[in-house]
């Protein structure tokens, strides 16, 4: 028995370092995912791909863990950085995109999409339960990772 929770997150903030310095900690996966909060582990699978695992939540048998791989292409001319999904590596499939645009103020304006399918082994019994509490997680990992860009610029 497993479930599938559904996520789309829309972040859209400014940073108070240039266009290129943003694109340049962006663009370079293991340094922006160094940002992000409870990853456990980030393997480079090459060709600029890479495998998330995020920390386990639980205990023992009961311990849950997201791990999903992206392929990751950056374009500084259109200020994007677009993910896509490497199918069948993990439980989730986690696509989306980055894009930078230069302020009047010299920072730099980011706009966060991605989505996220996650699949876990629990019952469908739970999926009402469980799903509002993955995504409040999704959520609260995301802000705290614009909270950790902000304060790097």
């Amino acid at each position: 028995m497993a479930i599938t929770v559904s996520i789309d997150l829309n972040r859209e903030f400014d940073l108070a370092g240039d266009l290129d310095a943003v694109f340049e900690l962006l663009a370079d996966v293991p340094r922006s995912g160094s940002h992000f909060p409870k990853v456990d582990k980030l393997t480079d699978l090459g060709d600029n791909t890479f495998r998330w695992e995020m920390e386990k939540v639980g205990v023992d048998k009961h311990a849950l863990q997201s791990v999903y791989a992206c392929k990751y292409v950056a374009d500084k001319s259109a200020g994007t950085i677009v993910w896509t999904p490497v199918k069948g590596d993990g439980n989730g499939v986690v696509s989306g995109r980055w894009t930078l645009t230069s302020n009047s103020d010299g920072g730099t304006h980011a706009s966060f999409q991605t989505k996220a399918e996650l699949t876990l082994p629990l019952p469908s019994l739970l999926k009402l339960a469980i799903s509002p509490v993955i995504k409040h997680e999704f959520n609260s990992l995301v802000d705290t990772y614009v909270e950790n860009l902000k304060k790097a610029f």
